[in-house]
């Protein structure tokens, strides 16, 4: 191994914390500015997250309108619109943060391998965030206002009501958490792919391997599919289609990654067939015996 292959960084544990205590400073710089600036415009960023609730009122007739049942309600849900959008504007950059910290003790290969994943990353999560906001939640919040019922009043009319009307009336900090907590669900979720093929790149999983936990993986897939979904068939049959779809992309691409490390091994001369194996260590054997 030349001295090109790895970057001039053996430095000192105390220079390596410090590095990292700079990284972090950077980082939370980055994310107080972003909360900040999402502080400054949270009414936007709310308009825009209860969009989903306000289409399907108004596919109803109804009015859209949320309430804050407490006091410092509203306080709380714009401090919560930053965090969560602070975080996810700050998010490149601390990425780029840690990008900085670990990529001095990696070698030149290593960097090209793990850059892409730490690209995708993003991009996967920005996709599940979409999936979960276009299609999802117009889903779920469809479902649970299909609950309501119109009161009517008895035959003559006397004001006296012979069935109580059923009307939604959203707390705004139930709303945006419902609303958040799907989106970093599917977020999360998407990132299977991305996951299980760095593990495979690693050599910690197979495609064999995951093939041969599939069934396991539909249980794991459904089960989650109740937890971070609403009571709906439909959503949840959305959900698990999504995931399973994506744990068999994720298997085709530790498959492709064992193709290309397999042929640049087979180029080097250092891939050996189980066969091979076997007739190597039959031959070893054989000598041993004479």
């Amino acid at each position: 191994m030349s001295s090109d292959d790895i970057d001039d960084t053996s430095a000192p544990l105390i220079e390596h914390l410090a590095e990292l205590r700079t990284r972090l400073i950077y980082a939370l710089a980055a994310f107080v500015a972003a909360m900040v600036a999402c502080f400054t415009v949270w009414n936007p960023i709310f308009n825009v997250l209860t969009h989903p609730i306000c289409s399907a009122l108004a596919e109803r007739g109804q009015e859209c309108g949320l309430y804050l049942i407490k006091l410092q309600e509203g306080f709380f849900v714009a401090i919560q619109i930053s965090l969560v959008g602070g975080f996810a504007l700050a998010f490149p950059f601390i990425a780029f943060q840690l990008w900085r910290f670990v990529a001095p003790g990696l070698y030149r290969s290593e960097k090209r391998a793990f850059l892409p994943f730490l690209l995708a990353s993003p991009f996967m999560f920005i996709l599940g965030g979409a999936f979960a906001y276009f299609i999802i939640t117009p889903l779920a919040f469809d479902f649970f206002l299909g609950f309501q019922q119109v009161g009517s009043l008895g035959a003559e009319g006397g004001g006296a009501s012979e069935t109580a009307g059923i009307t939604f009336h959203g707390s705004v900090q139930e709303y945006l958490s419902l609303t958040i907590k799907f989106i970093l669900a599917f977020g999360l979720c998407f990132q299977l792919p991305v996951l299980l093929t760095l593990m495979g790149k690693a050599e910690l999983v197979s495609a064999a391997g995951l093939s041969s936990v599939r069934k396991y993986a539909v249980v794991g897939i459904l089960v989650l599919a109740a937890i971070v979904t609403p009571p709906d068939v439909i959503t949840q049959v959305i959900l698990f289609t999504v995931v399973y779809g994506l744990y068999e992309i994720s298997i085709l691409l530790v498959r492709r990654g064992e193709k290309v490390r397999e042929k640049e091994l087979r180029a080097q001369g250092l891939w050996f067939d189980d066969d091979e194996e076997e007739d190597g260590a039959a031959v070893q054997d054989g000598e041993g015996r004479t």
